[in-house]
């Protein structure tokens, strides 16, 4: 929807958007406001300047700079040129289209900081107003505003859930959401806290476990490729501990005192030694009960037991010799 100069212009605004249900309260005064304001009125002079320094813009500037120069309706060239929109005249829906950018902008910067650049936002929210300027029908008594408001929001909040999730929800659970995240926007600024999910549940007459539920869904997935720092020298992936490996301290710990019980094992008789590595997985066997390893060498289990308790003791001795403590060697667990 930009041209070639990266700015939105009505012309390549689509016209075809899926139907959207009116579902949200209506807000009101927004036309108070707009009337109070002062419409910014340009002389050729003045247009010639804005666009020999349009080039300095960047394409929010530009875009702002452009809408600025058409001026707002009153309340009857609203129903003037909503009239003449029913009966398909191209140039008034042109007219009550750039006569409400502005409006668009001022509700698309509600949105900002929500995963989608401002200008995105804007384009979503076109889209919406467009929409809004097609059904509006101005014998209802109501203000265009009002009425379009709907539209640009919803068109904005359903690009947000779409655009910026990994994972798509459904609509009903967007809305579900949207109502548990305004709630929540609300009880902050009056506790000046972020509330809890049981204090959103109270607000809401709601159980805190599908309160809980809804929220999770608002979980972001982030890359572990995407870059940690403004100069993207370290990814997300890099300072992520790997659990499946050891830390290279203990690493180096365990095998400085794996060498040191082959050392030990050796000052053993055979059949200790035996017994012990084949109990607690040394010398290459993997760990065996005293029933397997009774199996292996011929032996029964008790007379297994019995060799692992007097190889056990003889390493405690040549431990203690060293200055060292056995606990913690061995898990030893009657069987």
């Amino acid at each position: 929807m930009l041209n070639q100069g990266g700015v939105m212009s009505v012309d390549n605004m689509a016209t075809k958007i899926e139907e959207l249900n009116l579902e949200e309260e209506f807000i009101v005064g927004f036309e108070e406001e707009e009337s109070k304001s002062k419409i910014l009125q340009m002389d050729a002079n003045e247009k010639e300047e804005f666009e020999v320094s349009a080039k300095s813009l960047d394409a929010t500037q530009l875009y702002l700079g452009e809408i600025g120069f058409s001026p707002l309706l009153t309340a009857e060239e609203e129903v003037l040129y909503s009239r003449r929109t029913l009966r398909g005249d191209e140039v008034a829906r042109r007219r009550m289209i750039e006569s409400n950018l502005r409006l668009v902008v001022k509700i698309s910067r509600r949105y900002s900081n929500r995963g989608l650049a401002l200008l995105d936002l804007i384009e979503e929210g076109n889209l919406g107003l467009i929409r809004a300027v097609e059904k509006f029908d101005p014998e209802r008594g109501f203000r265009f505003s009002t009425y379009a408001t709907w539209w640009i929001r919803q068109t904005i909040e359903r690009a947000l859930m779409n655009q910026t999730r990994t994972i798509r929800l459904p609509i009903h659970v967007v809305k579900e959401l949207n109502v548990y995240l305004r709630t929540a926007r609300e009880l902050s600024q009056k506790l000046d806290y972020e509330p809890t999910a049981e204090e959103i549940a109270i607000q809401l007459d709601k159980s805190v476990d599908d309160v809980s539920k809804v929220l999770r869904l608002n979980e972001r997935v982030s890359s572990v490729d995407m870059p940690i720092s403004s100069h993207g020298e370290k990814a997300l992936l890099d300072i992520i501990p790997d659990t499946n490996n050891a830390d290279p301290g203990v690493f180096t710990q365990d095998s400085d005192i794996k060498d040191s019980l082959i050392q030990w094992l050796n000052e053993l008789n055979s059949k200790q030694k035996e017994v012990l590595a084949r109990r607690f997985g040394l010398l290459g066997y993997e760990p065996s009960t005293l029933e397997e390893v009774g199996r292996e060498i011929n032996l029964t289990r008790e007379r297994v037991r019995q060799i692992q308790v007097e190889g056990l003791r003889r390493l405690r001795e040549i431990l203690v010799r060293q200055g060292l403590n056995m606990e913690n060697l061995f898990n030893v667990e009657d069987e």
